[in-house]
């Protein structure tokens, strides 16, 4: 049932969204969220009461209604969340912003609609404190008229004070008469403002009427939906089992076919092999008679390989026969050479001895 009828005077300045939030009344320190998702929070202003409140509404349920008054306090506890306390509901509120620009923004309207509680509580009580002197002035005036009348009452005071306290008693009347007047007004007002509320009385009182009729008809055809939707539900259940079955049979027949394509690439690689193989086999006579040829030149080659083998190893036992030759050769050219040395020097010293025999004769 929403807080504001259609019929009130009182109208939104102010709307946003944010998620809501109320202490926890047992620790008073976690906060439980009072809002599954962001709902819509207003500033209201009432026009006959002067009067200013937050108000929030997720579904059919008043989540925030707190009337602001002049002490109240808005802090901001982070970049993106605020909280007041309301001493009326008991309670601490707090609001979770998408932003910290809207969190600015709510709390300057909250510092705004605060000065403005508290110019309308001052001018209330200005009303009040005038309304209570005019009512002293007119208890004050009440026993003055009746001195003055009790002053009129002897022929002698008439006689004494009849100029001066005729004008006094005049003024004094007139006074109390604008008092009266005053008075009545005020009264008449009063009256205005008190029909005015009974009314609003009257209707809210039919409104949450029809609201309660509304709600139970609302529950009949949300009992008649959420059986609905029972019913709806198996049959999507019963579909949903049907379709997978379907998406697996699909899905076997998808498998078998891969395994159909697979196996067909199979045969054709396998005929073509086949084709391979029978043309081979045609040329295989021809590939056995080539094959005899090689192998027969292949014997020969083997043959003169072994000649080349038998040469070969005969040549090194000749070249190792010539290096040993060629050694013993060496070492006699050696022994040779040492001994024509011996002999050489032999003839050089008897060349010598020949020359001096020349030289003496």
């Amino acid at each position: 049932i929403s807080p504001v009828p259609p019929y009130s005077r009182e109208q939104p300045i102010f709307t946003t969204r944010a998620h809501v939030f109320q202490i926890d009344p047992s620790t008073k320190k976690n906060w439980v969220p009072a809002s599954k998702q962001a709902v819509t929070v207003s500033y209201f202003y009432d026009s006959t009461r002067n009067s200013y409140r937050i108000i929030s509404v997720d579904g059919a349920k008043v989540i925030i209604n707190s009337t602001i008054t002049p002490n109240m306090t808005f802090t901001k506890t982070s970049q993106k969340f605020g909280q007041w306390a309301d001493s009326r509901a008991n309670t601490v509120f707090g609001l979770g912003f998408p932003s910290e620009q809207q969190l600015t923004k709510f709390a300057e309207k909250f510092q705004e609609v605060k000065e403005a509680a508290k110019l309308a509580r001052d001018r209330s009580q200005e009303k009040i404190e005038t309304s209570s002197n005019h009512s002293q002035e007119s208890g004050r005036e009440t026993p003055s008229s009746t001195r003055a009348s009790s002053v009129n009452g002897t022929d002698d005071e008439k006689a004494s004070h009849g100029g001066p306290a005729e004008a006094h008693l005049k003024s004094e009347n007139d006074k109390l008469k604008i008092a009266l007047a005053q008075s009545s007004s005020n009264v008449k007002k009063w009256e205005t403002e008190l029909q005015t509320l009974r009314e609003s009385n009257a209707r809210l009182t039919t409104a949450l009427q029809e609201s309660a009729a509304s709600i139970e008809h609302w529950k009949k055809q949300f009992s008649a939906c959420k059986e609905e939707n029972d019913q709806l539900r198996s049959k999507i259940e019963e579909l949903e089992e049907q379709c997978n079955e379907i998406n697996k049979e699909k899905e076997r027949n998808a498998q078998l076919s891969r395994r159909l394509q697979e196996l067909e690439t199979e045969l054709q690689d396998k005929e073509l092999e086949l084709e391979e193989l029978r043309k081979q086999g045609e040329i295989i006579p021809q590939l056995m008679s080539e094959c005899e040829s090689v192998s027969q030149q292949l014997q020969d080659a083997e043959n003169k390989n072994k000649d080349l083998e038998e040469k070969v190893r005969t040549l090194r036992t000749e070249v190792e026969e010539s290096k040993h030759r060629q050694t013993n050769l060496k070492t006699e050219l050696k022994n040779f050479l040492d001994v024509l040395d011996g002999k050489i020097d032999e003839l050089h010293d008897f060349r010598q001895g020949l020359s001096k025999l020349g030289v003496d004769n």
